[in-house]
């Protein structure tokens, strides 16, 4: 819940809300697990996505989660295309899906402590293409010079940043992707034609995400009669 990589899961005081209000009617039947699989589902519903139907069952662990254990295994912010295919083939995704959950950027933000690296590299050593424009805007935003322990400044990963929608993809085409992965999506032969066919067609990448999604939400689950159900989900966040 704590990755140094993404700053964390903010709000998770919700979460327990939540939780407590399901023990009073449902006591010892529904894992934080499930909870946040499902507080996912309705933000992106909330945001103007679709409203995807997730299976449920899932327990929690006995153990208290680790900021080590999340970063390792979140990939890195400088992550390419065929690192980004092949990590989530191993999820079961199709290359659409892994193209589709990228679309999630269009929410969010993005930390400058992420971006610079990228930003700065010389021009012949940059992967993806970027606007003009958009490199200097972004660069006012994240200067090279603050240091990047105190810099907890960001971006917004596109214009509609609070909407859930496939400008995502349309700002990609137009050389405006933030991070390498962004940029280089609608580059390579892989994944090009499913970024444009993702930008024409929203409800392709609706359902697509949709698709992604739940397979996601599945990945190294504990089921039956694995771990635990726990009565406190802050508890190890």
């Amino acid at each position: 819940m704590a990755a140094s990589k993404n700053f964390g899961i903010r709000r998770r005081e919700a979460i327990n809300l939540i939780k407590s209000r399901i023990e009073v009617e449902c006591p010892g039947q529904v894992s934080c697990a499930d909870i946040l699989v499902l507080a996912a589902r309705e933000a992106v519903a909330i945001s103007g996505g679709p409203l995807i139907q997730v299976p449920l069952g899932r327990r929690d662990s006995s153990s208290a989660a680790s900021s080590e254990a999340a970063d390792t295994s979140l990939p890195s912010a400088d992550i390419g295309v065929d690192d980004t295919l092949s990590l989530f083939a191993k999820l079961g995704m199709t290359t659409d899906e892994a193209v589709a959950i990228l679309g999630a950027h269009t929410l969010g933000i993005t930390h400058c402590v992420n971006l610079v690296d990228r930003l700065y590299k010389p021009y012949g050593e940059r992967a993806g293409e970027i606007n003009p424009k958009f490199e200097a805007l972004l660069k006012v935003t994240c200067p090279q010079w603050i240091p990047l322990t105190q810099n907890t400044s960001f971006v917004f990963n596109d214009p509609s940043t609070f909407h859930f929608d496939n400008l995502y993809f349309k700002n990609a085409m137009a050389g405006q992707g933030v991070l390498r992965i962004d940029a280089e999506l609608p580059l390579h032969p892989q994944t090009a034609g499913i970024v444009r066919q993702f930008g024409a067609d929203q409800d392709h990448f609706f359902r697509a995400f949709g698709s992604a999604f739940v397979k996601l939400s599945q990945s190294g689950v504990l089921t039956g009669t694995q771990g635990v159900i726990r009565n406190v989900c802050s508890v190890g966040m």
